[in-house]
């Protein structure tokens, strides 16, 4: 029997993340080369876009991961703890994380190549919120902008915020159709 029946008989044709039937592809789960069934998971459009463009990551989808889990085959439940991982700032990603369960050698697969969540630079706001690009922030304070001769006034819509990458405390933000550095202590998520 070939691999892609093989696949096609234990996912029963549809993706073994989410459960859709439409679109199916073969996903090889990195670093094995996909020689053999375990390697390999069956994946729909939405899913296989998702694990292959961290952009194009959308968590609410993922919630679909509650299931797969537990699932009979090794690849899928190393995919799902890599998703897992990525969204570890989501209540729920973290329970699930919480709840799985890996072999060593399974867990030494899904652990292979990813970022160490620790290691990621996070930004947040005064109050502990945690930002991402594309937020609007609101000033908390007048803040004098250096190089420009205007003032920074308190309750002041940020959109459309960039991240520092390198710096957890700074983000980046137009005022005044200046694009200036702004300190995440002084800004709330709104």
């Amino acid at each position: 029997m070939s691999l892609s029946r093989e696949l096609s008989k234990r996912c029963n044709d549809t993706c073994e993340l989410c459960g859709s039937a439409e679109d199916l592809q073969v996903f090889i789960v990195s670093p094995k080369s996909g020689g053999n069934l375990d390697e390999q998971i069956s994946t729909c459009q939405t899913c296989h876009m998702q694990l292959t463009d961290d952009d194009k990551i959308e968590a609410n989808h993922w919630r679909c991961l509650n299931d797969s889990i537990w699932h009979e085959a090794d690849a899928v439940k190393v995919v799902s703890y890599r998703i897992l991982h990525k969204l570890h700032d989501q209540d729920w990603a973290q329970d699930l994380i919480e709840m799985m369960y890996l072999e060593e050698d399974t867990l030494e697969w899904a652990r292979h190549g990813m970022i160490d969540p620790n290691s990621i630079v996070m930004h947040k706001d005064s109050n502990g919120n945690v930002l991402a690009s594309g937020d609007t922030v609101v000033l908390i304070k007048d803040l004098n902008v250096k190089g420009a001769s205007f003032t920074a006034k308190r309750g002041t819509a940020v959109r459309r915020i960039s991240l520092v990458q390198d710096n957890p405390n700074h983000i980046q933000g137009r005022i005044n159709d200046q694009t200036i550095i702004i300190l995440t202590q002084y800004v709330k998520k709104s």
